[in-house]
């Protein structure tokens, strides 16, 4: 089993960037792939990132691709959301989330752990 704190959010302004931190802690982080989703009120959860547990694989919602990069460090248990270029849409909650195995789905139900989630939200 593994525990998901997301930290890093708070208030930007369009154009401006945040970075958002995943800390893991349980055994063989390294086991999972982890993805990240936000969720905006009123609207579904939606995939923002995921990437695969070597860190070699990665990929991205259509809407964050070239703006948003997705990583993790084994070695510390965390994985990273470095998001630039904010615009007003990206506002949401965002959460990490963890599955075990190799497979890095874009569906939240394909999802075993989740964080409790950070606000990020970008003034225009």
């Amino acid at each position: 089993q593994v525990q998901l704190v997301e930290s890093g959010g708070g208030l930007v302004q369009a154009g401006g960037s945040l970075r958002l931190s995943c800390a893991a802690s349980g055994r063989s982080f390294s086991r999972y792939a982890m993805g990240w989703f936000r969720q905006a009120p009123g609207k579904e959860r939606e995939f923002v990132a995921a990437i695969s547990w070597s860190g070699a694989s990665t990929y991205y919602a259509g809407s964050v691709k070239g703006r948003f990069t997705i990583s993790r460090d084994n070695a510390n248990n965390a994985e990273y959301l470095q998001m630039n270029s904010l615009k007003p849409e990206d506002t949401a909650v965002y959460y990490c989330a963890a599955k075990i195995g190799n497979l890095t789905p874009t569906t939240p139900a394909d999802y075993d752990y989740w964080g409790q989630g950070t606000q990020v939200t970008v003034s225009s």
